[in-house]
């Protein structure tokens, strides 16, 4: 597999999850192609806005006087897509749109808002850049933008252009991905969180120079997207290339590579396994315990059954003898999701002095 194959993989798999991305390379090297091919993959339509052609009106609304006041009226590519209910919105050039611009197209990537009218749901938003020195007239990317995107960098093999250039290119395989579950994004940002237990300061991180704030680099916002395409992988079984390339694209390499490395030294137990054996071992480290409870809750919420809910009682209960901090952040969760008829379980009365300092009992 090349480079491009596992980023082509990151972006399919971005896309369903609904991650913004932003593919960086040279001009020239085809990433327009490729968004465009995707789209049709995926049976969406694909809208393509060049940011430096563009003025900031065309992404914030231009005034129009109406009886009940002012309009922001959105241009026809807005218009098109709300219009289709799903589609691709590919934002070409943004290091060439200068920052008033990209100030305007901020919003259009944080709220999906474009002048008054908000992108259906269905919209995902895919970006690219030429780094600013292959760029003309070209800008750095500023510091809220680049973090709510994730990077992933663009590449060309030499031996693929050749063949290309001698036979034809050919058009990707085909992509087949799915979304998430709202579970598996769960136990993913519980691991996250876990891991952000042992390294605090990982949790911001901004860089201090422009060049580097204008990539990825760690926040809240950007662990989230590490999150969520940690369980876009397990959802489609995808390559660890693949997976690697989102998370260092959301959270920076030095990052992302440390999250890797800390998720490989888990090998938590599944949680079905963990609520039909109660007698199961479990792990000594608390930040491993964070991960295995956080787990666990998510599974158990997602289930959504009374007897899956009183079996998860005796785990954390176990987990209260041995670290009762990290069995109450756990138990405030599982307390707030009890389902209808669920009984309280004898553990429960074992837990009583965590769930009254959790605030979950007088």
């Amino acid at each position: 597999m090349t480079k491009n194959d596992s980023v082509r993989t990151a972006l399919a798999l971005a896309v369903r999850a609904d991650l913004p991305v932003l593919l960086w390379g040279a001009p020239g090297t085809g990433k327009t192609s490729a968004v465009v091919a995707l789209g049709r993959q995926l049976d969406l339509p694909v809208e393509v806005v060049v940011g430096s052609v563009r003025e900031p009106g065309d992404f914030a609304g231009l005034p129009v006087v109406r009886q009940e006041g002012t309009w922001f009226a959105p241009p026809r590519w807005a218009e098109r897509l709300a219009s289709a209910g799903s589609g691709l919105l590919f934002l070409d050039e943004l290091t060439t749109a200068p920052p008033a611009v990209q100030a305007a197209m901020l919003r259009v990537v944080l709220e999906r808002a474009v002048g008054d009218l908000v992108l259906p749901e269905g919209v995902r938003i895919v970006a690219a850049a030429n780094p600013p020195d292959l760029a003309a007239d070209g800008w750095e990317l500023s510091a809220p933008l680049a973090n709510r995107l994730v990077h992933l960098d663009w590449e060309v093999s030499p031996v693929d252009v050749a063949d290309g250039l001698a036979h034809g290119f050919p058009e990707p395989d085909a992509v087949r991905v799915v979304p998430p579950s709202r579970a598996g994004v769960a136990a993913a940002k519980a691991r996250v969180g876990a891991f952000l237990r042992v390294r605090p300061e990982l949790v911001l991180a901004v860089p201090g120079t422009p060049e580097r704030a204008g990539r990825s680099w760690p926040s809240p916002r950007s662990w989230e997207m590490a999150a969520i395409a940690l369980a876009a992988g397990e959802a489609n079984a995808a390559t660890e290339a693949g997976v690697a390339a989102l998370v260092i694209g959301a959270v920076g390499e030095a990052a992302g590579f440390e999250l890797l490395s800390w998720l490989r030294t888990l090998d938590l137990p599944d949680p079905e396994t963990l609520l039909d054996d109660p007698d199961a071992p479990l792990p000594d480290r608390a930040d491993r315990l964070h991960a295995l409870l956080g787990g666990l809750v998510a599974h158990v919420v997602a289930d959504g059954g009374a007897v899956t809910w009183e079996r998860a009682w005796t785990v954390i209960g176990r987990v209260s003898k041995t670290t009762p901090d990290v069995a109450a952040a756990s138990a405030r969760t599982l307390a707030a999701n009890r389902p209808a008829g669920a009984g309280l379980p004898s553990a429960l009365l074992d837990l009583a002095p965590i769930l009254r300092s959790a605030g979950l009992m007088p």
